[in-house]
């Protein structure tokens, strides 16, 4: 379980999912697909590709359990700090072995919550081509499947005030994909487990990607 003081409250992240709720679907029109694919109880890691600024909370608002997503340390500034804590998000820092983000991560999932990923690391391409080992480490330590997510749209109609962002009542499309167990079922989390794991994930990711925007015609 985690622990009290500053640990990622799922109270917290019920509520950042009901403003997620209201903004995304108040200023844009998300259409959600395989929501179902989510289990509904138990700990679970949404994998979602990075392309746009509005990915995160497109999901805190489309997903259909709450999440606590990792979030780079440097979104925590002035009132979003406290803003997203109070959201039961987590801070991490990508610079460096980041121990306190890697514990409260693992205190989500142990506690049966969902915890929101970026494999990327970053904001690029969103096509999953680059994955970091972190989202692998999760997986394998925890035992908690993964869930494919595909934000599709948010670039296609940037806004022209705040390019950052999608064109206001734009359409943008959330694809999840089939839960799956990222280990092999050896128990083993040696660095060649987990690059094996990163492997699989990656393959997993990306083909649900490609079916994703099959399937949208995005």
């Amino acid at each position: 379980m985690t622990d009290g003081g500053n640990a990622p409250s799922p109270r917290g992240a019920a509520i950042g999912r009901r403003i997620g709720i209201g903004l995304m679907y108040g200023l844009w029109r998300p259409r959600v697909l395989g929501a179902w694919r989510v289990p509904a109880a138990g700990p679970v890691i949404l994998a979602v590709n990075h392309s746009h600024g509005l990915d995160g909370p497109m999901l805190m608002g489309t997903a259909p359990r709450p999440v606590h997503f990792l979030i780079k340390k440097e979104a925590f500034v002035g009132p979003l700090d406290p803003f997203l804590r109070g959201i039961g998000q987590l801070k991490v820092d990508r610079r460096a072995t980041d121990r306190r983000a890697i514990t409260d991560a693992l205190g989500v999932l142990a506690d049966g919550g969902v915890l929101g990923i970026f494999p990327e690391g970053t904001r690029g391409e969103g096509d999953f081509a680059s994955l970091r080992a972190g989202l692998a480490y999760f997986a394998v330590r925890s035992g908690a499947p993964v869930v494919p997510v595909a934000v599709l749209g948010s670039t296609d109609r940037p806004s022209r005030l705040t390019p950052a962002v999608p064109r206001l009542r734009s359409r943008v499309d959330v694809v999840f994909g089939d839960a799956f167990a990222a280990d092999d079922g050896s128990g083993r989390r040696t660095r060649k487990a987990l690059d094996e794991a990163t492997v699989r994930i990656q393959e997993r990711l990306t083909a649900h990607l490609a079916q994703a925007r099959r399937l949208t015609g995005r």
